[in-house]
This record gives C-alpha cells, structure tokens and sequence, in this order.
C-alpha cells in the first residue's frame, strides 16, 4: 500500500512511501501491543496485595474442639475495607461449603485438585453483580480426619487497575504524538539530503555543451550511483565513437562522390564549348553517362552500408535456402561478367542439399552475396586468350552445423599487408584501375557480423603468379535441409 500515489515514479516518493509506511501502520499495532503490556503491569502489584491477603486470611482459619473457625480482628477487617478506588470482598467457606465469613455471592473457583492443596495463591477473574473483579484464592487443609479443604477467596474491583494501565499508556503514547511527526520530518529531510548528490548530477548533465560527451566523474557521486554514471559514460563513448564514424563516413562519401560529380561538371562544360563537334559531344555524353553510373554505385553502396550497420537491432530473420539464393545472384552476374568476358560459374551443392539451410535475412543476404561476386568481377583481368574466372560455391558442413559460401577469382589476389585494409569504407588497392566504390567489402563484412559469420580473405593458389583471392563466409546451418 502506498501512501502518496503519483503518475510518474518518483525515487524521493518510493523511499518515503516504503519509510513512512510501515512506520504508520505499525504505529496502531504498538498502541495494542502496550495496551496489553500496560495491562499485565497494571495487574502485577495489585495482584500481590490480593495474594498476601489471601495468605493472611488463610493463617485465620483455626479448629477447635472439632469445629473449623475462622475469627477475623476488627483491625484486619478495617484494612480490607479501606481502598479508595475498589471494593473488596472476601469468603471464608468451611470444609462442608457452609459459610464462616464475608461475602456469600462471591463466585466459587473450579472444584480443587490434589495439586491445589500445595499452598499456592491462584488468580482468576469473575463477575460479581455485573462488575469486573479479581480474584486471590487459596484451599486450606483443616486438621480433621477425612475433611475436604476450606476455602478462602479475596477479591477486588478493577477500577484502579484500570487507572494505572490507563496513565501508563498515556505515559508511553502521549509522547509518541510528539515524535511522530518529527520523525516524519527527520525522514524527509534525511531524504532531501541524501538524493541531493542526485540533484547535482542532474544539474551538470544539464550545464554541459551539446557537443561535450567527456565522461562524467563517478568518483564524484555515492557509491551507488556509481554504475548508473559507469552505465552513462559507456552510453557517452559509444555516442562519441559513433558520432566519430558518422563524420567520418560523410566526409569519405563526399570525397568519393567529388570526383564522378567533378568530371560531370567538366564534361559538360566541355559540351557546351563552342566549335564543339558531333564526335567530341558524344563522347562528352559517354562520359557524363560513366560519370553518372558511378555516382549512382557509391550512392547505392552508401545507402546499403547505412542500411546494414543501422538494421542490426530490427533485421528480420527467415529460414534461407543458401544455394538457392547464391545461384539466383550468379545467374543475374552472368551477362555482366561476360561483358567483361569472365567465365562466371557455380561449383556447389544443390537447392535443397541437407545443411545448405540457414536463419538469416534475405535482403541483407543477397546484398552479401552479389557484392561479392561483383568485387570478383571488378578486380579479375581477363584477357581475348587468358580469360578471367571466377567460382561461387556453397559448402555444407554437416557435422560442424556450418555453411560455408566462398567466392574465388583468378585475379592477382590481395596482400597480406592489405587483407585488413579492404574492408574499411573507401579503402582502394594502390595500382588497380578497377572500378569501384570501396564500400563493397565493408558492407559484407556487416552484413555477416549481424549474421554471427566470420568474413576470411586468402590466397586462392598461393605461390603463384596470379594467386587470386577467396573470400570464404562462414554461416551457422540451421537444422534440415534447405
């Protein structure tokens, strides 16, 4: 149960709420617990006095000439009448029940057991006449052969009983009402004080520039706010290495797009000379048209490489047929590589080949899968009588619970000093005149990285002149065929 109930959570509000509480529902439950202590103190001394006047009424019980009396002094009888608050009765019953002194009405006690004729004082309460009343009692043995025991009972009201458990709760609770309240107002200051470091993280958050993302001091805040600032720092570096990325991203991308958007701009101006010929018009529009195509790329491959590193937390998987998908992007390479007279062939298992199956998104699959084939195809010289190849293969691995997809051309291959280097944004081999974007690579390596592949470059057939290059991408099979 919450005492103060909010739309919105509220640190301050829950630790008061679960401090102040169970202070106030507890609060009801003392004043019934010190009710029953006063009570039992209340009876204590009181409950004495009956016992000791029971003892003394018991010594009075005599027997003479085989007659059990009981003679009371004017002197003690005065004594247990005198009490201010109460009444006091008592009874003095002979052996066979009759009455020898005091009060006839007075309740009898549960008839008595052998262990009850040990001497002991016991206490009950009763009612007399409607009134509450305590009760002292106590059986005597009489020295005569085979008489039962006398009894003696005193009694008393319970108004000053009452009294005193009364003063004594007022003595507990009266001040209570005092401490209450400023122990509620201890707790809240307490609490005003201990959220105040809280307070003042809020307040340097607010005061720093938007572009300062330095890491907060945690050495500055209570030890257990120390792993939300730990938490805030790491959110910060993060910010900080991706807003890195992104500046460096857009700064790569307007190098890129400067030359093809540079030569469409010379191209035209060239157009537009006068004396211009038909030739060198056309040739002006061929190359505004090849200027226009590769812009095109690099803005295709910016927006696929934005796509894969921004779709990581969203990617939709389904179960792929890997060999199915790969051939399909061959097939639609071929009339590609054959302008490039490139001997474009698939060397792997069938659709539907038991491990070929994979969970994975198509979309971002084919992307993966097409860069490759086209990087292959760039970077492979084919010549009228040495023409270049390239192989794609799907490769199950059953008993790894693996699915290997590997694109292998006979190009000149990649240095070992560069096989790093080609997969960051824009990274172009020095002396190679193909033509691309560098964004290929990068964007596969995403694409495998969200996947849970591994992307490994090496030498196709090390040692020789033109060693080629093999990409091999290692994906987890899934269950069943494809």
């Amino acid at each position: 149960m919450k005492i103060f109930q909010r739309e919105q959570r509220s640190l301050f509000g829950e630790i008061l709420d679960w401090m102040l509480t169970p202070l106030l529902l507890l609060w009801p439950v003392s004043l019934a617990l010190t009710w029953l202590v006063a009570q039992g103190l209340a009876n204590k001394p009181f409950d004495r006095a009956l016992e000791y006047n029971a003892h003394a009424l018991a010594q009075l019980v005599t027997v003479q000439n085989g007659r059990v009396l009981f003679n009371l002094p004017q002197p003690a009888s005065e004594i247990l009448r005198a009490d201010e608050s109460d009444i006091i009765y008592y009874q003095v019953l002979g052996p066979k029940g009759e009455l020898l002194s005091g009060e006839r009405e007075l309740p009898l006690p549960p008839p008595p057991e052998e262990r009850s004729f040990s001497g002991d004082v016991r206490l009950r309460d009763a009612e007399l006449r409607g009134i509450d009343i305590r009760v002292a009692y106590i059986w005597v043995r009489v020295p005569l052969p085979g008489a039962p025991a006398a009894l003696v009972q005193v009694a008393e009201t319970r108004s000053k009983r009452s009294v005193l458990a009364t003063e004594i709760i007022k003595g507990v609770m009266l001040p209570q009402f005092v401490i209450l309240p400023l122990a509620v107002l201890l707790v809240w200051l307490a609490l005003v004080r201990g959220i105040k470091p809280l307070r003042q993280l809020e307040e340097r958050i607010r005061a720093r520039k938007s572009d300062d993302l330095s890491p907060l001091d945690h050495k500055a805040v209570p030890m257990e706010v120390a792993p939300l600032v730990d938490s805030v720092n790491d959110l910060l570096q993060r910010l900080q290495e991706s807003m890195a990325t992104q500046k460096r991203f857009l700064a790569d991308a307007a190098h890129q797009l400067k030359t093809p958007l540079a030569g469409l701009r010379m191209q035209a101006d060239l157009a537009q000379r006068e004396g211009t010929s038909t030739e060198e018009l056309k040739k002006s529009l061929q190359q505004i048209g090849r200027s226009s195509i590769r812009a095109t790329h690099t803005v295709n491959q910016l927006l696929a490489l934005a796509r894969a590193e921004g779709g990581a937390a969203v990617v939709q998987r389904q179960k792929i047929d890997l060999a199915r998908l790969v051939i399909d992007v061959v097939q639609d390479s071929v009339p590609r590589a054959m302008d490039k007279h490139i001997d474009l062939g698939y060397d792997g298992a069938d659709p539907g080949t038991p491990g070929v199956g994979m969970e994975g998104n198509p979309t971002l699959l084919n992307e993966l899968v097409r860069n490759l084939v086209d990087n292959a195809i760039n970077y492979t010289p084919s010549g009228g009588g040495q023409p270049g190849m390239v192989t794609v293969r799907v490769l199950p691995e059953t008993f790894a619970h693996v699915v290997l997809f590997q694109v292998e051309d006979s190009g000149p291959g990649v240095p070992e000093s560069e096989r790093e280097l080609v997969f960051q944004p824009f990274y172009r081999a020095l002396g190679n005149e193909a033509d691309g974007s560098g964004l290929g690579l990068p964007i596969v390596r995403e694409i495998a990285r969200q996947h849970g592949a591994d992307v490994e470059l090496e030498d196709a057939r090390p040692g020789s002149a033109m060693p080629g290059a093999r990409f091999t991408v290692r994906f987890t099979a899934s269950n069943g065929g494809g």
